[in-house]
């Protein structure tokens, strides 16, 4: 005999557009009920005309610690919980080290970072009290290794993988999963309209064109279109197929590798940094 799934309540950021906006379109498909948040809510406009009574649409800065835990009260009041909240919102930033202004590196780390930071302490006194929740932690393969000119974002993301793994931790014995969501490449508008640029100095030209093909920033956004990397809507199916798995299952990781490229982008990384520490002879690699 099989019993209906209870209806989940979905809090995601950054759902204006991109995985924020898959992940959105995969809840409802599954025939949960979302709360959508943006900086740009009017990006959401058509899924709250669309499904009237499963989707609520709230601005939100996820900067602004305030707002947010003003926001996530009224995204419980909206459907009386919150099942799955997906910290999406983020950017990226091309600099080298050297080239990274202040302004910048603290909107990375502010949005990256911080923002993930305030929304998980947001729901956690409601997630703990029902003994129940989901964090989804929306990562990257640069959450673990990292890129010349991408140090300042692989910072962000690295910091969001140190405490989220704590969190997990601490959170188990109430009912509550972490998950953190280490994503390949997608074709979004991360690496385009939503990129970041530090002033570029000559000095690293060289180094952007053998890692870009080019040492122009920004680069041609018209190139979007060519973009060949993966639907965004296969990550949805992926995370959604991964909240699905059965309660008390073993197989159910902390980290969850996100698109066809990540595995092989994991163990490139895996493995230079085994070789590094094997250049002290007293570490020795588990067999």
């Amino acid at each position: 005999m099989t019993h209906a799934r209870t209806a989940r309540t979905w809090f995601i950021t950054g759902a204006g557009r991109g995985l924020g906006r898959a992940f959105a379109l995969a809840a409802l498909d599954a025939e949960d009920q979302v709360v959508a948040t943006a900086r740009k809510p009017d990006a959401l406009g058509d899924l709250a005309a669309a499904h009237p009574d499963r989707v609520r649409v709230l601005d939100l800065d996820v900067t602004q610690r305030d707002l947010v835990f003003t926001r996530v009260e009224q995204a419980i009041a909206c459907f009386g919980k919150l099942d799955v909240v997906v910290n999406n919102a983020g950017h990226g930033l091309v600099a080298a080290v050297e080239e990274a202004g202040e302004a910048e590196v603290r909107a990375q780390m502010e949005t990256n970072f911080f923002g993930a930071l305030w929304v998980t302490q947001a729901v956690l006194p409601h997630l703990r009290a029902r003994r129940s929740g989901h964090i989804v932690q929306i990562s990257s393969v640069g959450g673990v290794g990292t890129m010349p000119t991408m140090g300042l974002y692989n910072a962000s993301k690295w910091a969001l993988e140190g405490f989220s793994e704590a969190l997990a931790a601490e959170v188990a014995p109430f009912g509550i999963r972490v998950t953190l969501a280490e994503l390949g490449g997608f074709a979004t508008d991360w690496a385009w309209g939503s990129m970041h640029f530090a002033s570029p100095l000559p000095a690293y030209d060289g180094l952007r064109e053998s890692v870009f093909g080019s040492a122009k920033v920004p680069w041609d956004m018209a190139a979007q279109g060519s973009d060949t990397s993966a639907d965004p809507a296969v990550a949805a199916r992926a995370l959604l197929a991964h909240l699905d798995r059965e309660d008390g299952h073993e197989d159910k990781p902390l980290r969850l590798l996100i698109g066809d490229d990540a595995p092989e982008h994991m163990r490139i990384i895996f493995e230079r940094r085994r070789d590094d520490y094997r250049k002290d002879p007293r570490f020795q690699w588990p067999t």
